[in-house]
């Protein structure tokens, strides 16, 4: 099958306009542009923030202009990740979705259900004829993946819908009413080296395989890192021969598990066996203590060229550290159950003139976050590296008494004959810095079933896109009056 077979086809024909704009985070202008042109040519109204978000507005239908205006919100931008080795290029290439069981996923590459899908459910509802709703306006925010740009530069007093339905979480049936927090911290070491012994041999290791995953959806499943495989191969190759590093690259985005991580190093001739018999060793290890988790973990060992090699002080300081760094759930929560409280990824990794490690840590308490990165900032002085805070953005407060929740809580009960779960995310939601800006709005987030986001196993089930198209559409006509 292909999108255009599926239903409601008006959302797949969205969606695969999207597919054919590539979006990576902080390269959305062009397909934003492209939707200003669209709604321009639907009679639309479109504006752009001084942010670059943009701003869709659609009059009420005859007869519901009296309804509380309502807000739809999502992100343009996608994470961009490919398998080790495919030629897709983000920058320039189409997202080539596939149709298999009941799912959609991509070739070999991330898909962009999220959050396209909440993109082309709110474009199917601008250029829909036959969907009552009030007041309309679509918020399409930028760069949400690598930092929430969007939402941090939305300019106050633009929007006037006083209830907003987020349109970005990855489980149907359930309605979420609040949101972690987040921080990112940059680790720094500076290294010395010197020439290359020739006494010694260069081998490239290669961790790779895992299933990696969204670090605020996936962290608790507690799937392997590979950084932290790398880190713990190398550990146990210094034990047994003189290793130095050369360089060192893992991750690729802060909020995304690292799938692939890879060290080029240094040993001396006479060892250089050694690692071939400890890759074997690792990969049979890792592979049995992520058993049902994580089971693709595969270790290898190229030859590789020249370089200069990082002194041994410092390759043990840049290993100890890369050890010491928190990864993984820090707290559960012990308000909402079943819920992470703080969590952190170790997220990217490089190692070329100094090394530089990037981490993402979230809780639903300002207190638990601010713990857990001076934790970080802890092990950084102890391997006597610099350790920065960026980028931090506020959880969104649950409020129950929310009138979009009410709203689409009796609309899932009338169509579906079910109580939708109540719900609290670990992920980080634009809501909370949204409400910031716009204190009044009431909201409540929503969407289909997508799994492995962050990941090229992303995949959304279609029947649920039906589901979470039908709530979108009942939640619009339920709507109260001002």
């Amino acid at each position: 099958m292909t999108l255009s077979e599926l239903n409601p086809q008006p959302v797949w024909r969205n969606f695969a306009m999207l597919c054919a704009h590539p979006r990576s985070s902080g390269n959305e202008r062009l397909l934003r542009d492209h939707l200003v042109s669209w709604a321009e040519t639907r009679g639309l109204a479109a504006e752009l923030d001084s942010g670059g978000n943009l701003i869709i507005r659609k009059r009420a239908t005859p007869g519901m202009e009296e309804r509380v205006g309502v807000v739809l919100q999502a992100h343009l931008d996608m994470v961009c990740q490919k398998n080790q080795g495919h030629p897709h290029d983000f920058s320039v290439d189409p997202i080539r979705p596939l149709v298999e069981r009941g799912w959609v996923r991509a070739d070999g590459t991330t898909l962009g259900a999220d959050n396209g899908m909440g993109v082309a459910v709110a474009l199917a509802v601008l250029e829909a004829t036959d969907i009552p709703h009030g007041p309309l306006e679509v918020l399409f925010t930028l760069d949400e993946e690598a930092g929430m740009t969007g939402a941090r530069t939305l300019q106050p007093g633009l929007l006037q819908g006083r209830l907003m339905f987020n349109l970005d979480t990855e489980d149907w049936g359930e309605l979420y009413v609040g949101c972690a927090g987040g921080v990112d911290v940059t680790v720094r070491r500076h290294v010395n080296r010197d020439p290359a012994s020739v006494a010694f041999v260069m081998r490239e290791i290669s961790v790779t395989g895992l299933k990696g995953g969204h670090s605020g959806c996936d962290i608790h499943l507690e799937r392997a890192n590979a950084i932290r495989l790398l880190a713990r191969l190398l550990q146990d190759a210094r034990k047994q021969t003189d290793l130095r590093l050369v360089n060192l690259r893992g991750g690729s985005l802060r909020n995304a598990l690292p799938r692939e991580a890879f060290a080029v190093v240094a040993v001396p001739a006479c060892d250089e066996n050694i690692l071939d018999a400890l890759a074997q060793v690792a990969q049979d290890q890792y592979r049995l203590e992520y058993s049902g988790v994580d089971e693709g973990i595969k270790v290898s060992i190229e030859d590789h060229g020249s370089g200069t090699v990082v002194r041994a002080a410092d390759t043990q300081a840049v290993i100890d550290l890369l050890l010491a760094l928190p990864h993984g759930v820090r707290r559960w929560s012990h308000v909402i159950p079943g819920v992470v409280e703080t969590s952190n990824n170790l997220g990217v990794v490089s190692l070329n003139g100094e090394l530089e490690v990037t981490l993402m840590v979230r809780s639903l308490t300002e207190s638990g976050a601010d713990e857990l990165a001076m934790s970080i900032e802890a092990c950084a002085r102890l391997a006597e590296a610099t350790a920065v805070r960026s980028g931090a953005y506020p959880g969104w407060v649950p409020d129950l008494s929310s009138r979009a929740l009410q709203v689409a809580q009796g609309v899932y009960r009338a169509k579906f004959g079910l109580d939708p779960a109540i719900k609290v995310i670990h992920a980080g939601l634009e809501c909370g810095l949204i409400g910031a800006k716009y204190p009044r709005i009431e909201m409540v987030s929503f969407g289909p079933v997508i799994r492995d986001a962050h990941s090229p196993d992303e995949r959304v089930e279609v029947e649920s896109v039906k589901h979470f198209w039908e709530l979108l559409i009942g939640c619009l006509a339920a709507v109260p009056q001002v």
